[in-house]
C-alpha cells in the first residue's frame, strides 16, 4: 500500500487509563502511540497502522488493545486508499510506447487483431509499423531478417532449437515478459498444471498481462480452483497497471452488482486509454443518468486523442498490407 497523506477521520484514544476523542491528524502531529499515549523518540519506535496509515503503536500488545476502537474508522480509510490507488487513472496502457518509433502500442479492441510483435531475442514490444519497416527496408537490401530492435538474426524454418534456448536463456533469468511467454506456451499446449507456476513469477515481477491472464485462470478454473478473490486481485492489479481490458472487465463486474458509479469509473479510465467497448458502455451510462453530459464528452475525447496518438504513416501500411 502506498503512504498517503493522512486524513482527518476521528477516532477514539485510550489515555492514561480513560478514553479520549482525538483526531488522526492530531494523533500523527503528536507522533504518540494511539493506545497508551506513550511519544515516540529514540527510546521508543512507532508504527503504523499498515492498512489505514491514520495511527502509530509503540507495539503489538497496543495495537491489539486500540483495535475495538479503531476499527471502524481503519476499514474506512482503508477502503478509501484502495479506491484511490484503484481508480488513479494510468499514465499509458500496460502496452507502453514502441521503443522504435515511440509512439504508444496499440491496445486490442473489439474489431481489430494485434498491432505489436513481442521479439524473443530481447523481450521488446514492437509496432507492426516498425516491423513491417524493417521488413521492406530487408527485401529492398536483400539482407537476412532480424529484430528491428536488437539486430538479432531471426531464426529460419527448422531453426527453431536456437529460439527455444535463447527463451530458457531468458526464463531463468526470471526476464518477466519471457516467463510469460513460456506461461502462455505452456498453456496452449494444453499443460496447466505448470502454467500458473510461470505467470504468477512474472505477475510478481509486476509483469501486467500476467496478471490478466491469471484472472481468467482463476474465474475459469484452469489448472487451478476457482477462486473469486484471487481472480479480483489479479483483475485489479492489471487494471491498475493500464490494461484497458482488464479495466473493462471491472467496470462489468461492478455493473452486474448495482455498483453502476464505480462501473462508469472504469469505463471512463479504459475509454481514456483507447478501449471502444468502454465507449459503447459509457453510451448506456449516459443513457441511465449515471454519466452526465459533460463527463461523457469528455470521456469521448479522450478516447479519440488516446487513439489519435497511436496512428502513424508506418502503421497505416503496415495495416495496409495485411
Amino acid at each position: 500500500i502506498i503512504i498517503i497523506s493522512r486524513g482527518g477521520s476521528s477516532f477514539p484514544l485510550l489515555l492514561s487509563g480513560d478514553i479520549v476523542k482525538m483526531s488522526a491528524t492530531e494523533a500523527a502531529a503528536n507522533e504518540i502511540c494511539a493506545s497508551c499515549g506513550i511519544a515516540g523518540g529514540d527510546d521508543t519506535k512507532l508504527s503504523n497502522c499498515t492498512a489505514c496509515y491514520l495511527v502509530k503503536y509503540c507495539g503489538v500488545e497496543c495495537q491489539r488493545k486500540h483495535r475495538p476502537q479503531h476499527k471502524h474508522a481503519c476499514k474506512k480509510r482503508a477502503a478509501e486508499l484502495k479506491d484511490e490507488i484503484l481508480f488513479k487513472q494510468p499514465e499509458s496502457a500496460h502496452l507502453g510506447d514502441c521503443p522504435i518509433c515511440m509512439l504508444p502500442i496499440p491496445v486490442p479492441t473489439s474489431q481489430e487483431t494485434v498491432k505489436s510483435s513481442i521479439y524473443q531475442c530481447c523481450s521488446k514490444i514492437i509496432c507492426n509499423g516498425c516491423a513491417h519497416a524493417n521488413e521492406l527496408r530487408e527485401d529492398e537490401a536483400r539482407l537476412p531478417r532480424k529484430c528491428p530492435f536488437c539486430r538479432t538474426l531471426l531464426p529460419k524454418m527448422g531453426e527453431e532449437e536456437y529460439w527455444n534456448r535463447n527463451q530458457k536463456k531468458r526464463v531463468e533469468a526470471n526476464d518477466p515478459i519471457s516467463l510469460h511467454d513460456e506461461g502462455m506456451r505452456r498453456f496452449l499446449s494444453g499443460d496447466n498444471a505448470t502454467v500458473i507456476e510461470y505467470l504468477e513469477k512474472a505477475a510478481g515481477y509486476g509483469h501486467i498481462e500476467s496478471h490478466y491472464h491469471l484472472s481468467s485462470m482463476y474465474e475459469e478454473g484452469r489448472g487451478v480452483e476457482r477462486n473469486t478473490k484471487k481472480l479480483t486481485y489479479h483483475l485489479e492489479q492489471a487494471a491498475i497497471g493500464g490494461h484497458p481490458i482488464a479495466r473493462y472487465n471491472l467496470g462489468m463486474k461492478d455493473w452486474r452488482n448495482g455498483n453502476r458509479d464505480k462501473a462508469a469509473k472504469h469505463w471512463i479510465i479504459a475509454a481514456n486509454l483507447g478501449l471502444d467497448v468502454s465507449i459503447e458502455m459509457l453510451k448506456k451510462c449516459y443513457q441511465a443518468g449515471v454519466v452526465g453530459n459533460e463527463d461523457f464528452a469528455v470521456a469521448l475525447r479522450a478516447y479519440q486523442a488516446a487513439v489519435d496518438a497511436t496512428k502513424s504513416p508506418q502503421r497505416d501500411a503496415a495495416e495496409a498490407f495485411e
